[in-house]
């Protein structure tokens, strides 16, 4: 499989560089919502704890440091199965616990939906022309 369900900017890069120098190896767990609406939050590996409830969408190569792994939980991960994830970071405080508070950065999560071709790369709908000569979405 060649597509990436998720992905980050430069910007988020640069960031995770400064953060894995300061605390080694990261990962990210793409929050829910409630309190920290619905964040990508940035932990120390080992800080939180993922389980079976969790999906691994991908890793991010970021050049100079460990792959960071992005998690989400199973029932969130229904609903954005057919989007593609971007972690970007802003300027500006967001909440929660995540890394990056305290250098007046927040994370957060751009989305798109998957094409056709991502779609029958990743499993998502069959192969070949549905009705109407569209990729069957099933």
């Amino acid at each position: 499989m060649s597509t990436a369900r998720v992905t980050s900017t430069p910007a988020a890069r640069e960031l995770l560089r400064t953060l894995a120098a300061r605390h080694g190896p990261l990962m990210f767990h793409q929050s829910g919502g409630c309190c920290d609406g619905s964040s990508p939050m940035c932990y120390p590996v080992g800080m939180f704890m993922t389980g079976p409830g969790d999906v691994l969408l991908g890793a991010l190569d970021v050049d100079g440091i460990a792959p960071v792994e992005v998690y989400m939980s199973k029932s969130q991960f229904e609903y954005w199965k057919y989007t593609a994830l971007t972690i970007d970071v802003v300027d500006g405080r967001g909440g929660g616990f995540s890394l990056e508070v305290p250098e007046g950065k927040r994370f957060l999560t751009r989305s798109r939906m998957f094409d056709d071709a991502e779609l029958v790369d990743l499993g998502l709908v069959a192969a070949g022309p549905g009705p109407g000569g569209t990729p069957d979405v099933g």
